[in-house]
């Protein structure tokens, strides 16, 4: 059977698997799969689960918070902040509720913390230009 590189990318990772006889996941169009020989194919994949297949093993699923996938010259690069994988889907389940969500979680806080400064500074450029006063 005909295989191709996958390519895992994260900020932390990066993993390169030789030998991927499927990859499939879920963009905003729907499912779809990808094998040896597809053509150019680039998108984006929403938070959720993906998984590939080596030779005839047993799937490998991956948790990601949203990525970015491109395949070229039978390889599949896969751009992601973060990723978790694992041979069995209900174990991964479990990691993707806790690990992936907290940090979902984490950067809501820090984009909201974010908005609240961004709020205070223009507050203080008003109070600054109302009271007659340069602001360089």
């Amino acid at each position: 059977m005909s295989a191709f590189d996958l390519q895992l990318q994260s900020t932390t990772q990066n993993e390169h698997i030789k030998n991927v006889t499927s990859f499939i996941a879920e963009d905003d169009s729907g499912s779809f799969g990808v094998m040896a020989g597809h053509i150019r194919f680039m998108t984006t994949l929403p938070f959720g689960i993906a998984r590939y297949r080596c030779d005839n093993e047993d799937w490998i699923y991956l948790a990601l918070p949203g990525a970015v996938i491109y395949f070229n010259d039978n390889a599949l690069t896969l751009n992601t902040r973060h990723y978790v994988s694992h041979r069995d889907y209900a174990e991964l389940s479990n990691l993707l509720q806790t690990q992936l969500l907290n940090e979902e979680k984490n950067l809501k806080i820090i984009k909201h913390s974010l908005h609240h400064m961004e709020e205070e500074m223009l507050k203080r450029m008003w109070e600054i230009r109302r009271a007659g006063e340069s602001l360089f």
